[in-house]
């Protein structure tokens, strides 16, 4: 392992001499990829610095420790030098492999999030809705933005679907675990005699596909514009605004009216349409290659239930991990770090064992 650090600090190290490089500096497109590469090499070399301090100080303790050092005091200290370096050699050594392990290349993208209310009616599009709250409130506690793209409402409040972004460094690191059928339990307000019903909310996480990632020809395009739509209200546009784009060789569809102009709609919707494509791609490329793992998003089986809000017993359980909280209000709100946490040490265990059995 140490070695692999090793080469990466002279791939570092060169990157560095050419970021200084004149021919470089003056152009735009190798520098941007360069500095790209660098900052992603950074938390590696800082750690391996840290590696390096402490196994100096651990050979100089265990070479004086050998030399019959007499010194009643001095050789105490060297023995704690000794202790105290070896167990930081340990854990930056973990750490070191953490941080070697495959990176996710979306880590660090913008994601589009669709929520679509399954089995259960106007219950589903519900707490489809309180899940968008959910994922509103994160977003806000990290420091994202939030954009809606498209959203069909009903009479309730509820939403039938709802699209959104959530722009933000390492939004799609921590969301990409909600992807997955969600199942709420509680009893309806319109439930007069009190019986718990389950319902069902689908969610996608997409990546934000850049225009450099996939080519969409406009001859595969079919375009429609109409009016926007929805449980009414003075917001409702009455002009022709709203946008469905199809695209003709997958049949893919994707519909955008929140906003009142037909431009920004279709910008909005393009958005939607090129991350879904992607995904699409980069599904069809995971299959081929058998690496399929049940956690990574794109890979999994999205009609697999993944989580249950249980509310008479205020109970979230994620049943990908086994985890269970008696949280759900909070929850809710929008925290959520200990669910993604939990996830995504699940996730880097299952990528440990594979590259030990690799």
């Amino acid at each position: 392992m140490i070695e692999k650090v090793k080469v990466l600090e002279d791939k570092y190290n060169e990157i560095n001499e050419r970021l200084m490089q004149p021919e470089v500096v003056n152009d735009p497109k190798q520098y941007a990829s360069l500095m790209k590469e660098f900052s992603s090499l950074s938390p590696i070399i800082e750690k391996y610095a840290e590696y390096k301090k402490a196994k100096a100080e651990f050979d100089e303790a265990a070479s004086l420790l050998a030399s019959g050092e007499t010194d009643r005091e001095f050789k105490e200290m060297l023995q704690q030098q000794y202790s105290e370096s070896k167990s930081a050699m340990e854990a930056l050594t973990e750490e070191l492999t953490l941080l070697l392990l495959p990176k996710d290349p979306n880590d660090e993208k913008n994601v589009i999030m669709e929520i679509r209310g399954g089995a259960g009616g106007e219950e589903a599009a519900l707490f489809a809705g309180s899940l968008y709250r959910m994922y509103s409130l994160y977003a806000a506690a990290k420091g994202w933005s939030t954009e809606t793209l498209n959203v069909n409402a009903t009479e309730l409040g509820g939403c039938k679907e709802i699209s959104f972004m959530i722009e933000g460094a390492g939004a799609f690191s921590r969301l990409k675990y909600e992807s997955g059928v969600h199942r709420v339990q509680r009893v309806p307000e319109t439930e007069s005699q009190g019986r718990i019903h389950t319902s069902t909310v689908t969610v996608a996480v997409l990546p934000e596909a850049e225009d450099v990632e996939l080519e969409i020809n406009e001859k595969d395009l079919k375009i429609d514009v109409f009016r926007s739509s929805g449980a009414g209200g003075q917001h409702i546009n009455k002009t022709s605004s709203a946008i469905r784009i199809t695209h003709l060789p997958t049949g893919m569809v994707v519909e955008c009216q929140d906003e009142r102009s037909q431009y920004k709609n279709k910008d909005k919707a393009m958005k939607v349409l090129r991350s879904r494509l992607l995904e699409r791609e980069q599904a069809a490329h995971d299959d081929k290659i058998a690496s399929q793992r049940r956690l990574q998003v794109g890979t999994g089986d999205r009609s697999e239930r993944i989580r249950t809000y249980n509310f008479p017993e205020s109970r979230v359980s994620d049943h990908r991990i086994g985890l269970t909280l008696y949280k759900l209000d909070s929850i809710l709100n929008g925290d959520l770090d200990e669910i993604i946490d939990a996830l995504a040490t699940a996730d880097q265990a299952e990528k440990l064992a594979s590259q030990e059995e690799a």
